[in-house]
């Protein structure tokens, strides 16, 4: 036992590393040892700084170590007998918790359980990161996972708390939080790509059409997603709603089968929407074999009544009804659970339950595999992805809240949400809104394109002016194109503990200027997103995104204009861009086909190096449980090496690598591979003029006007200041505050 274990009379404090305690109280003294769907592992590291004092000041007990100072008087847990003192100067007296008492603030907050019918922002629970500098996770209500893998009763101890003190240490209390809860499985490619949804009385006729269209109009999807209406919804009046069903709905469906394997034909996985709070009836296909497994009456139609718990109903839940349909072809599995008020939950939470045995049953199914889509359950739902976020209101406000919701999450470990992209219900038709959605959702965990059976609410390119809806094409093809560097980033998560999705405070925890960018977000670990969630500014014709770059040169990914850190810039830009950065040296591993099956490796690789610095970019790739690794160690030089580790043999051997560059004028190569690697060069930006051009052109202010700004700026094209000046004298305040944004790039 590496743990350090201090215990007594009713009490047990286990020192899990410096800076994580865990604080037990059991009446009985038998303290809790089995894993609960929070804590699955609380011995993994050796603490080196544990001091540990008897009766010293007249205290009981104190424990100190590198991050924090307990003091315990003896007897029952109180605010007057325990209480911890987190060793960092972030708060304005000193950092203690007193047992029982809420924290002092200071929490960077975690998620929530659904963002259903929200249009906007909503209260977020707590997470592990903390400004000042320690948080508290309370397991003690949590059930335990027993060694079979059933999640068995609540927690025996009374009290079970997990403190946190790592200061502002949040990429390392991440990776802790991920030892102790379990790190996030890697998901399977096609996860990666564009997912398509819509709750929808398609017919089989009417989905095959709008596939063959998305095919040929070279729009890539990966996944999918039937919901509802794909089984019975009408049912006998005494067997109560269709809201519950599993039987094909043949009127609609009429060779269900056929169907499935003709969209597995074309490289798509299927996933089938189960709401399962009804149980299994007697009008469905499957239940005489439930019957007959359960001992129900079937001349009297007896129900298999809904409970998760059992485990004979599990046993023929899983057996009798999803497994049949999964050896039809169904993927896995969307779990829409929203029943918690019809059930007594008290003790048992349904949907960790789902949630845990659905993802164990697709994963002993499809190893390395598993999947579902479901909803968040509480610290712990990282180790069953993907979450379900739930049905949003269409709207601004919606959109602008889903960036920081999704980067908050990581800080409960939970990376993988993926939101109705374009918003569920409600609402109306706003072209600009709904492009700018899709282009969050490219640059999200999960891009699942949804909405609800309205009839106009469709996510369909086609529905859209023509030019948003050749953005829109662009943009899921893009999303296709990136399948390297997200499956690469996903693969990280899994070994190295870090989020695809993270604030920007974490790389940069001292500065005060990096927790106020809410939309900001860096994704993976080359890029940094600044999310496009307000309204084009109808004078300029182009939407801002106001950004914090952190310190060194950056690139944008799309236009590769270039800007200098450590300031604060107005990036506007048109429907066709989004800010997107990469640093300097950042390397970008694409592949230039968008319509391949994403469960084959791409042969072709367009790797993109922005600038020349010191950098290493290790590109994990998958198949199944092995793991290839393709390294590009890149120096300040100008000098690439190119290494390959793949002891499965899972690299296409004939794949070829082109290295697109940006302002590196000489890359040296050393190719250390027995692959073929070709170099081109991207296109620097325009120059100041140019791009003055190109935006005056689509302002709508007076031509006159423009023609003084673009004279004015060529003949001053390398004094920004005295343009800025004049720009000033115009008496517009969206001139001035467009070409100060237009001014911070390097030129």
């Amino acid at each position: 036992m590496t743990a350090r274990i201090i215990e007594g009379e009713h009490y047990r404090f286990t020192i899990i590393t410096d800076y994580l305690l865990r604080i037990e109280w059991s009446d009985d003294n038998q303290f809790e040892t089995r894993p609960t769907y929070f804590a699955q592992n609380r011995d993994f590291a050796t603490p080196t700084t544990v001091q540990v004092f008897y009766g010293r000041q007249n205290h009981e007990l104190e424990i100190e170590t590198a991050g924090f100072h307990l003091y315990y008087e003896g007897g029952a847990f109180s605010a007057k007998t325990l209480w911890i003192d987190a060793k960092y100067k972030y708060e304005t007296h000193f950092s203690r918790w007193l047992y029982g008492r809420e924290l002092v603030g200071g929490n960077l907050f975690g998620t929530a359980r659904t963002l259903d019918e929200a249009d906007g922002e909503i209260p977020l629970e707590n997470g592990v990161i903390s400004r000042h500098g320690y948080a508290l996770i309370d397991d003690s209500d949590n059930n335990v996972i027993l060694s079979n893998q059933e999640l068995g009763p609540q927690n025996h101890d009374q009290t079970d708390l997990y403190y946190f003190a790592y200061g502002r240490r949040y990429q390392a209390e991440i990776r802790d939080y991920f030892k102790l809860s379990g790190v996030p499985p890697i998901l399977p490619r096609y996860a990666l790509g564009n997912w398509w949804s819509r709750f929808y009385p398609y017919t089989q006729e009417s989905y095959q059409a709008l596939f063959n269209r998305f095919e040929a109009e070279k729009i890539p999807f990966s996944v999918a997603v039937l919901d509802m209406d794909w089984h019975k919804t009408e049912v006998p009046e005494d067997q109560g709603s269709g809201w519950t069903g599993y039987t094909w709905n043949q009127d609609k469906f009429p060779n269900h089968q056929e169907l499935l394997n003709w969209l597995h034909q074309r490289g798509l996985k299927v996933t089938l929407n189960v709401h399962p709070a009804a149980g299994i009836r007697s009008f469905e296909q499957g239940y005489p074999d439930v019957a007959q497994h359960l001992g129900l009456d079937a001349d009297t139609k007896e129900p298999a009544v809904f409970d998760i718990k059992n485990s004979s109903f599990r046993q023929s839940y899983f057996e009798d009804i999803h497994h049949p349909l999964e050896t039809e072809g169904v993927d896995f599995w969307w779990l829409d659970w929203q029943q918690d008020r019809y059930f007594d939950t008290e003790g048992y939470d349904v949907l960790k339950a789902l949630n845990h045995y659905h993802y164990l049953d697709n994963e002993t199914r499809h190893p390395g595999e598993g999947l579902i889509l479901s909803r968040y359950a509480g610290p712990g739902s990282q180790r069953y992805p993907i979450g379900f976020s739930g049905d949003t209101w269409i709207s601004w406000e919606s959109l602008k809240f889903q960036p920081y919701f999704t980067a908050t999450a990581s800080n409960i470990g939970y990376t993988w949400w993926s939101h109705d992209i374009g918003g569920h219900m409600i609402g109306s038709y706003d072209p600009e809104l709904q492009t700018r959605w899709l282009q969050y959702g490219v640059f999200s965990p999960i891009n699942r394109l949804h909405s609800s059976d309205n009839p106009f609410s469709g996510k369909e390119p086609w529905n859209y002016p023509i030019e948003n809806r050749r953005v829109m094409d662009h943009f899921l093809r893009l999303r296709h194109q990136l399948i390297p560097y997200l499956d690469s980033e996903n693969i990280k998560t899994h070994l190295e503990g870090m989020p695809l999705v993270q604030p920007i405070y974490y790389l940069y925890p001292e500065m005060d200027t990096y927790y106020y960018y809410r939309d900001e977000y860096f994704f993976g670990s080359q890029l940094l997103v600044s999310a496009m969630v307000e309204p084009l500014h109808q004078q300029l014709q182009q939407a801002k995104a106001t950004t914090w770059l952190p310190e060194g040169t950056w690139y944008d990914f799309f236009t590769h204009q270039v800007y200098q850190g450590e300031q604060e810039v107005n990036l506007y830009r048109s429907l066709a861009q989004y800010p997107v950065l990469v640093k300097q040296g950042g390397i970008l591993p694409l592949t230039p086909t968008v319509m391949d099956n994403l469960e084959v490796l791409p042969e072709q690789l367009s790797v993109q190096i922005f600038g020349q610095a010191d950098n290493e970019y290790v590109m994990y790739e998958h198949v199944g449980t092995a793991i290839a690794k393709t390294i590009f160690t890149l120096t300040a030089n100008g000098e690439l090496t190119v290494q390959i580790d793949d002891p499965k043999q899972i690299i296409p051997h004939q794949r070829e690598i082109n290295l697109a560059v940006l302002a590196i004028a000489d890359l040296k190569i050393i190719n250390q591979t027995k692959l073929n690697i070709t170099t081109t060069q991207l296109t620097p930006a325009p120059d100041l003029v140019d791009q003055t051009t190109a935006a005056l052109q689509m302002m709508k202010i007076p031509y006159e006007l423009k023609r003084q700004i673009y004279n004015f700026v060529k003949a001053n094209e390398s004094e920004p200041l005295k343009i800025l000046n004049f720009i000033s004298t115009q008496n517009n305040a969206a001139l001035v505050d467009f070409f100060t944004g237009l001014l911070a790039q390097k030129f």
